[in-house]
């Protein structure tokens, strides 16, 4: 079983040397380098391995274990020699290799030693005596040495290994993994000084007054009634990882909320230069984060425990993807899905202006508006809907491009963009509410923000107006 990095992880980079591979490559290996290679390769696995692993990937290979060579603390610049001992059980088809990551205390990668080490030095399209060459029955031992880098900062690092193939990971079905299919090899405590982490931006709140009765929203992509022009904003998203302004990512975004007895609107803006379609016309549930869309992940009940929550996308062809989960990503098929319950529908309204021209890649774009309206009927698993005034629900709003995006509340590595922990908070209001001071007082020690004012941002210029999407079947 292989498992897809088609990114709805935030931030992952594989880096792993695969534009130089070929699927379906040759995994044969040459005499010479069988004969130059025949010591790693054993009939039986040492009799002692310092490290036990037992990583079982796809039933096929079974990291046994490993040793680390200093095993004690680790000084900035040391050299470290990592030897791993894998089993073959199930021989690979053609084209895999092995790649390993040294992580720093807070996940970052901060070296990719994939091709060092005799079995795996570089030939053309493929490491010396990759897995895919490997023969059920051996034990293969895969040696690596590194240097701790000089600017290490926390004061232990971890080493991570795994199989891949051009964009596929092999699957960990048992054994210690992290969320993207590599093994956890081992901690190594470094000389750094284990200085605090700095506190994480906090997520962000936003309050939203009820519409006044009578107040008329027409869902068409273009947010021009009165409304929309006071709505509470979101500001310009920000960069997944960091919560800092979007400076890297080509996409930028924003979004402003309404709400009502019915359900509640989302006007997302997006700035995108190159719009990219590239989906049937009329498809259902279609991959949209592969290419442009917004997202909205819902938490009703606001608790950030991934329990029952909400995906729903809409791309620049006005096609949805909606989804209901019943717990942290759960349940999905990889690599191609279903994801979640996709029977659910949010059985609301869509419509899509743009400002340019989709899949055309000779012009340059200015981007697109998304209107959404989201009847809370919807919510069937919600403790509540619709909320009362003062209830508070937990929202991401997303802009992504080929599986990455920004947001307007930062994962910053907690996971992927379903971190329901890390969604914003949207606090349920009406004009004139809490009514009396002392209401007002009990709302501010909650951490309640008060009224918002008027926050105007420019609507992009009128492009092609796309139908509204119907509402979908009921469930």
């Amino acid at each position: 079983m292989t498992v897809k990095l088609v990114g709805r992880i935030a931030g992952v980079a594989i880096g792993m040397a695969a534009a130089t591979a070929c699927v379906g490559g040759s995994s044969s290996v040459s005499e010479k380098d069988k004969l130059a290679l025949k010591q790693y390769v054993l009939d039986k696995a040492p009799d002692s391995i310092p490290q036990k692993v037992e990583a079982n990937f796809d039933g096929k290979l079974m990291l046994l274990g490993a040793k680390l060579e200093p095993a004690g603390p680790v000084k900035a610049g040391q050299q470290v020699k990592l030897t791993m001992y894998w089993r073959s059980d199930k021989k690979l088809d053609a084209g895999w290799n092995l790649f390993t990551h040294v992580l720093d205390g807070s996940g970052e990668r901060i070296l990719n030693i994939d091709n060092v080490g005799p079995i795996r030095e570089w030939k053309e399209t493929r490491q010396a005596l990759p897995p895919s060459a490997w023969e059920p029955g051996k034990i293969y031992v895969d040696e690596q040495t590194f240097t701790l880098p000089n600017n290490v900062k926390t004061a232990k690092v971890s080493i991570v290994t795994g199989v891949w193939r051009e964009a596929d990971r092999l699957k960990i079905v048992a054994g210690p993994k992290d969320g993207d299919n590599r093994a956890l090899v081992a901690t190594l405590e470094t000389s750094a000084a284990a200085a605090p982490p700095p506190p994480p931006p906090r997520t962000p709140m936003i309050r939203v007054d009820k519409l006044a009765k009578g107040t008329k929203i027409t869902v068409d992509g273009k947010l021009d009634e009165e409304a929309w022009k006071s709505a509470p904003a979101t500001g310009p998203f920000v960069d997944v990882r960091t919560g800092q302004p979007n400076k890297e990512f080509p996409v930028n975004g924003s979004a402003r909320l309404l709400w009502d007895e019915q359900g509640f609107y989302v006007g997302f803006e997006v700035r995108d230069a190159k719009l990219t379609g590239g989906f049937p016309k009329g498809a259902k549930d279609p991959h949209l984060w592969t290419k442009d869309t917004v997202e909205l992940m819902v938490d009703p009940d606001g608790d950030g425990d991934n329990k029952d929550y909400y995906e729903l996308q809409v791309g620049p062809q006005n096609l949805v993807f909606d989804s209901q989960f019943d717990d942290y990503n759960a349940p999905k098929q990889d690599p191609d899905g279903p994801f979640g319950h996709q029977e659910w529908s949010f059985g609301g309204k869509s419509a899509v202006t743009i400002d340019g021209t989709i899949d055309k890649d000779d012009d340059t774009d200015k981007g697109y508006v998304v209107e959404l309206f989201v009847p809370w009927k919807s919510f069937t698993k919600a403790k509540k809907s619709p909320p009362a005034i003062g209830d508070v629900w937990r929202l991401n709003l997303y802009a992504m491009q080929g599986g990455g995006g920004v947001a307007w509340s930062a994962i910053l590595g907690q996971g992927n963009f379903h971190k329901a922990a890390r969604f914003g908070k949207v606090l349920w209001a009406e004009k004139g509410w809490p009514a009396a001071p002392a209401a007002s007082a009990s709302a501010a020690a909650s951490g309640a923000p008060p009224p918002s004012g008027s926050v105007k941002i420019p609507v992009l210029g009128k492009g092609p107006t796309l139908p509204l999407a119907p509402a979908p079947p009921k469930p």
